[in-house]
């Protein structure tokens, strides 16, 4: 008992001595690492891990979560210099725009300078009877406080430029020409960069969610748009693109494939008059990408549908874009949209607190594709229970037709005053058998 007692206790020691080294390898792993696991005889069951969060195609407010890497021909950016300013950002713009007005002034004082400096109008400008090129011009800041009177025509009159000096004239004529394109070219930039028609597509809402649900007994994809603005979008047209992963039958995987889903382009539905909010609606059918998918496969997909809306900015004419996307988790199964618009004394409201809001309805959770084989059936299931109410055999029992016409023999027997009722129903029952189906 004593050995036995020794060798227990040792034992204890040592496990409690190896869980303790565990419980500190354990505390150096990642969290996702230190989850316990339960071991059995033949394998192990694992949690299943958290799904991870979806990494969106386009944001919400319209921006690709798309970035351009490894991009070794970066002289195309300069080819198209003007849009490469455009698409800079505003500390960027304000930044540049500085830079090339002082860089302009600097050169164009710095020739000026070197002109005076050649002709030597630095050392004799004092003299009486010296003719300058540029009358009161005697170090390189009055030189760069000239360049800046000449091309901003500010012209105070104190510095001027005289007829005797032909290099100074040319000057002069290079400067003016430079300086007014460089101020075509700013200018335009901060003046297209200011009127982009994107900054019109704040004022376009798209709903948080997207909805599935029956309309005219067809399964439809449904979404809101509106428009905030009394000014409205001239020749609005809208389409949606659904992106996800696919593979090909040979094997080819293809990330991010896209896919067109007809919201109306056959029968021109897709072209908006957005004056108020309108749900624009895509019919599942043969051709949908939604077809075979039911409501439990809908949740097991991962997908993002892609909503672009387009047209021109009634008060500037220019093209405008506006795009939203829904995820797979963001599209709700078995829902619709609250209305939003209401009569009132001479006009219609709209009201934008229930813009995103939805409702439940009774909606099947098998697929539309399912959904149109059962209404196919459905029709034939009246015609058929008008023909056969009940079931019928091929057998032929005379005592159940004599029960069933037992009351239209006795009143026929009261009528024409024969108590020979038995006779009568046995002519019934000779006749009977002539009437079967064959």
């Amino acid at each position: 008992m004593g050995l036995n007692h020794v060798f227990s206790r040792f034992n204890t020691i040592h496990f409690n001595h190896c869980l303790q080294l565990h419980g500190d390898n354990v505390k150096k792993l990642p969290k996702h690492l230190r989850e316990a696991q339960i071991p059995t005889d033949r394998t192990h069951l694992i949690a299943d891990p958290a799904k991870k969060p979806r990494q969106r195609y386009v944001q919400k407010d319209g921006k690709c979560n798309v970035h351009h890497g490894n991009v070794q021909e970066t002289y195309r950016y300069l080819s198209d210099l003007f849009t490469t300013l455009v698409d800079l950002r505003w500390r960027l713009s304000f930044f540049i725009f500085t830079l090339v007005y002082v860089v302009n002034w600097l050169f164009f004082g710095f020739l000026w300078w070197l002109i005076a400096l050649i002709r030597g109008d630095l050392l004799h400008a004092d003299e009486e009877g010296w003719t300058p090129c540029v009358e009161n011009l005697n170090s390189f800041v009055s030189a760069f406080l000239f360049s800046i009177e000449t091309e901003t025509t500010i012209g105070y009159g104190y510095r001027v430029i005289t007829e005797k000096c032909p290099e100074g004239i040319v000057l002069l004529l290079v400067q003016a020409i430079l300086g007014s394109i460089v101020n075509a070219m700013m200018v335009g930039c901060m003046f297209v960069k200011i009127s982009q028609p994107k900054n019109r597509a704040e004022t376009l809402m798209f709903s948080h969610n997207a909805v599935i649900s029956v309309r005219d007994n067809k399964m439809c994809l449904m979404f809101r748009v509106g428009d905030l603005r009394n000014s409205h979008i001239v020749e609005a047209s809208i389409r949606a693109k659904l992106i996800r992963s696919q593979q090909t039958k040979e094997g080819e995987f293809i990330p991010l494939n896209q896919t067109d889903i007809n919201i109306g382009f056959d029968t021109g539905d897709d072209r908006l008059f957005l004056v108020s909010p309108l749900i624009i609606s895509h019919e599942i059918n043969e051709k949908s990408p939604f077809w075979e998918l039911s409501m439990a496969q809908m949740e097991k997909e991962e997908f993002e549908i892609v909503v672009i809306l387009e047209g021109m900015v009634e008060a500037t004419g220019m093209t405008c874009q506006a795009r939203s996307s829904y995820l797979d988790t963001e599209v709700l199964w078995g829902y619709r949209f609250t209305p939003v618009l209401s009569l009132e004394n001479g006009f219609y409201e709209v009201d934008y607190n229930n813009f995103h809001d939805v409702y439940e309805t009774n909606t099947p959770a098998c697929s539309a594709k399912e959904m149109a084989a059962k209404q196919r059936d459905g029709p034939l299931l009246p015609q058929l229970s008008l023909l056969s109410p009940e079931p019928k055999t091929h057998t032929f029992d005379p005592l159940n037709l004599l029960a069933n016409q037992d009351e239209e023999e006795r009143e026929v027997a009261e009528d024409r005053g024969d108590s020979n009722g038995s006779a009568t129903a046995l002519e019934q029952v000779s006749i009977l058998p002539d009437r079967l189906p064959k």
